[in-house]
């Protein structure tokens, strides 16, 4: 299975979606309709790292990317997300983005993501 996760700046919750999509084993990526330039949300990596996952090395990426590519599935992360016409979104996750909460708000959205992940399997 082969899995697009898409948000808006690429930073929080797309990018926990594919830490935990290739964690099970799934094929994933995930990008930003605005993608944020500052990379990683600090909070994802560190609410990710707590259940031995590491997304460090993982970049915020562009959608525009993926135009071209096929997937089995595309999943929105919120209503807040509004894809290009290029992308046919399969679902919205409707994840409120955790940007400006504390830490808490971000362990809260990593595991809703891990339910919904696992759901995939």
């Amino acid at each position: 299975m082969k899995v697009l996760f898409v948000c808006v700046g690429n930073s929080c919750r797309s990018q926990m979606a594919e830490g935990w999509a290739k964690h099970l084993g799934i094929e994933a990526s995930s990008a930003g309709c605005h993608p944020s330039a500052f990379g990683v949300a600090r909070n994802s990596v560190e609410v990710m790292a707590e259940v031995d996952i590491d997304i460090s090395g993982q970049r915020p990426k562009p959608v525009s990317l993926f135009f071209e590519q096929e997937f089995d599935h595309i999943f929105s992360m919120g209503d807040d997300v509004l894809c290009p016409k290029e992308i046919k979104v399969d679902g919205d996750w409707d994840l409120p983005d955790p940007i400006g909460f504390d830490i808490d708000k971000y362990r809260d959205i990593r595991d809703q993501i891990e339910q919904k992940v696992r759901a995939l399997l």
